[in-house]
């Protein structure tokens, strides 16, 4: 299976267990990696045989700068599933949200959460 991969994506989302995280709000940083057959794309040069990145970078951002929730967990499981629904050609998508400034108390670089879902699963 060919894959689309964006790495790094961030935005400014109101997601987390305590009332500051929702109130102040923070960075998360999302990478994907959109699992699909490309070979009709690339045989004709033709983008409406892909997936657009710049679409599937709008629906993220709307998901992770919108309704805020209370885990990461949620809101992985959210973009896969908006991806998936919204994308038909996409078969899986791998979804790795980071939560750089996760309230806990010590020394660490980011939080994040992973996971992966196909098309027909569950």
């Amino acid at each position: 299976m060919d894959e689309i991969v964006l790495r790094g994506m961030q935005f400014y989302g109101r997601h987390g267990v305590n009332p500051a995280e929702k109130e102040m709000g923070q960075r998360f940083i999302v990478h994907l990696v959109l699992g699909l057959d490309v070979r009709e794309a690339a045989a004709s040069d033709d983008v409406r045989r892909t997936v657009n990145y710049a679409q599937v970078y709008r629906v993220v951002q709307q998901l992770v700068e919108g309704e805020p929730v209370r885990l990461i967990e949620t809101l992985a499981e959210r973009i896969a599933g908006h991806l998936l629904d919204r994308f038909p050609r996409l078969l899986r998508v791998q979804v790795e949200v980071e939560k750089p400034g996760a309230p806990i108390p010590g020394i660490f670089s980011t939080v994040s959460v992973r996971l992966e879902r196909r098309r027909g699963e569950g």
